[in-house]
Parts: structure tokens; C-alpha cells; sequence
């Protein structure tokens, strides 16, 4: 017979109350805790989540939805997110749409349908374009990418000045000809792009710039095309680190090298980006810091909901290799 909230309250010598209150994580006397745990680990007892959550009107569960778990940024930002929920008592419901906006659609009914405490979500830009006329029943935080002003809290690196401090890295090594691969499907290649773009001009150089689904497969063949042309640039900029895998990947098939043939930098201070040739000179993101300030304002919404949104803008910091040192 499956063990029900009388029994535990029976073995720990409580009241059904207070082994609720325990469940709900709400305040209760320590002594009276440990009793209830004590008593839910003796017999085995496991919580009816659905009908829970038919009571409250919410599962404790938080939705992460990301555009590609395969990407280390989403994985480190994934696992900062679940070690908040775990503390938090809450459980995270992990969704990956592929940078496809039907996907999303798909998962953001499903945290309708599941009745999620709240969601922290990365969009893709033509999804967060529309975020403004949808009415959701749970808190949103969005996480490396923005929406429209004013609606929802967000987490997001200060994208112009990090790609801006790649280009003046660059300019100041002498090199001339930069040219940037972005991503097309986030805004926040979209702001990288706008960094990219005023640096290059304050720098007095000319802006050129490709567009790539973000995968190192896509990155790969554009990279592979920008590296065989006879005006190929004195140096390559990636937006995230996906696609600066490709510019790798790219290189090593022609046989190239960095920085004698050309120079490369970008996003995401992964362990390869070290490990490759002489090393590769990105700019590292507070990811873990990322999450966790993405969780801390989904609870502070979720405790006052009538607040104003809030936008954290953290900073990238560059990590200067020899991809980027200039060649004697």
C-alpha cells in the first residue's frame, strides 16, 4: 500500500499540517523538521506531485528552454540554473528548440500545460520580437538574449563592448582587415554585430561581415569559403564559441595557422580554445553568474510580482592568446 501524509505525520508524531508545511519548504521549528524528514525517510514516503500541483496551481518546477544544450555556454548555464532550482527545493524541466521558433512555441504551451513556477529562456530573435503580445501565467527571465524594452527581466553580457574590445584588440596589433562571422538567429549576435560594426569605423577600418546558422557545421563550410578567397582578411572574428569551432575546424583542413596566416578570436573561453595550436584569444563570459542571477531574479518576481523589470548587463573579460599576436 503506497504511504500517504497521515502515515508520515503518525511515525514522526505530527500533525498532517505540519508534515505539509515541512513539504512546502514553509517555517517550521527545526525540531519538528527533523522529525518529519526523519519519518518521510523511514517510510518511504513520496509526494503525490500531480496532485500537488492541482492544489497550488503550480508544480515547483522551473522551465529552462535554450536554443542548444550542445553549445558549453547553455551547458555551463544549465547546471548553474539546476544547482539554484536544487537548493530552492525545485525541479528544472530542460527544453532544447535548435534555434527553431516553432519549437518554441511547442515548449512554451507545454510550460502553460505543466503549470511551471516560472521559466528562464533564451530566444531566438524572431520569437523575442513577439514576447511583448504574449500573456503567460508564470514569470520569464530571459538569459544571453533580450526582448522587447520594459517586459521582462533579463540576464545578458554587455555584447557591443565585448565584441568592440575584440576589433580594438586586433587594431592594436596591426591588424587592418577584420572581418566578423555572426550568428543570424539571436540577438545577441545581432548586438556583437552592432559592436563589431562601430569599433571597426571608430577604428577607421571598413566592416565586413557573414551570417551563419550557428553551428560549427555551417560555421565550417562559410569559414572554409571566407579562408580560400584570394582577399582573405588579416583576421577572423567568431560571435560565439560554436561557430569559432567551425573557424578551427576550417583552418585545419586548409592547413592553416594562427596567427601567420591569419589572425582568429572570439566568443566563449572553452577548454579547446586553449588546447588548439598556440591558443585562441576570446573573450570569457560570466556564465555560472549568468544563471545564478537569472534564478535570483525569477525568485524575487516570482515573491513581488508587481515590480518593475529588471536588466543585468554583466562584463566579458579578454583572454589574450598568440591566435591574435601579430606575426614578425
Amino acid at each position: 500500500m503506497s504511504v500517504g501524509i497521515k502515515d508520515v505525520a503518525i511515525a514522526a508524531g505530527v500533525s498532517p499540517a505540519t508534515v505539509s508545511r515541512v513539504l512546502a519548504n514553509r517555517s517550521v521549528k527545526p525540531d519538528l523538521r527533523e522529525r518529519v524528514e526523519t519519518a518521510i525517510r523511514l517510510t518511504g514516503y513520496r509526494p503525490n506531485l500531480s496532485a500537488r500541483r492541482l492544489r497550488s496551481q503550480h508544480s515547483n518546477t522551473i522551465g529552462l528552454i535554450v536554443p542548444d544544450i550542445r553549445n558549453p555556454f547553455f551547458t555551463t548555464l544549465s547546471r548553474a540554473v539546476e544547482d539554484a532550482a536544487y537548493k530552492a527545493n525545485m525541479r528544472v524541466v530542460l527544453c532544447n528548440t535548435d534555434e527553431n521558433p516553432t519549437r518554441e512555441t511547442m515548449y512554451l504551451r507545454l510550460m502553460q500545460e505543466e503549470r511551471v513556477t516560472g521559466v528562464i529562456y533564451a530566444p531566438t530573435r524572431e520569437t523575442a520580437a513577439q514576447l511583448d503580445r504574449l500573456n503567460f501565467d508564470f514569470p520569464v527571465v530571459l538569459v544571453d538574449r533580450h526582448g522587447p524594452a520594459g517586459k521582462h527581466d533579463s540576464v545578458v553580457l554587455d555584447n557591443r563592448q565585448a565584441s568592440a574590445a575584440l576589433v580594438e584588440h586586433l587594431h592594436a596589433r596591426g591588424f587592418k582587415t577584420i572581418e566578423g562571422l555572426f550568428g543570424n538567429t539571436s540577438s545577441t549576435a545581432r548586438d556583437r554585430l552592432s559592436g563589431y560594426t562601430e569599433a571597426m569605423n571608430d577604428c577607421g577600418l571598413t566592416p565586413r561581415a557573414d551570417f551563419v546558422a550557428p553551428n560549427p557545421d555551417a560555421a565550417t563550410v562559410a569559414a572554409r569559403q571566407i579562408l580560400s578567397r584570394k582577399d582573405r582578411p588579416d583576421a577572423l572574428i567568431a560571435s560565439n564559441g560554436l561557430i569559432l569551432l567551425g573557424v578551427a575546424q576550417a583552418m585545419q583542413e586548409l592547413g592553416l595557422q594562427a596567427p601567420h596566416d591569419i589572425a582568429i578570436a572570439g566568443f566563449d573561453n572553452e577548454i579547446w580554445t586553449g588546447l588548439i595550436g598556440s591558443g585562441i584569444t576570446v573573450i570569457e563570459q560570466p556564465v555560472a553568474d549568468i544563471g545564478h542571477s537569472a534564478m535570483r531574479l525569477l525568485f524575487e518576481r516570482i515573491e513581488t510580482p508587481e515590480m518593475a523589470p529588471r536588466v543585468i548587463m554583466l562584463s566579458g573579460k579578454l583572454i589574450e592568446r598568440n591566435s591574435t599576436k601579430r606575426p614578425d
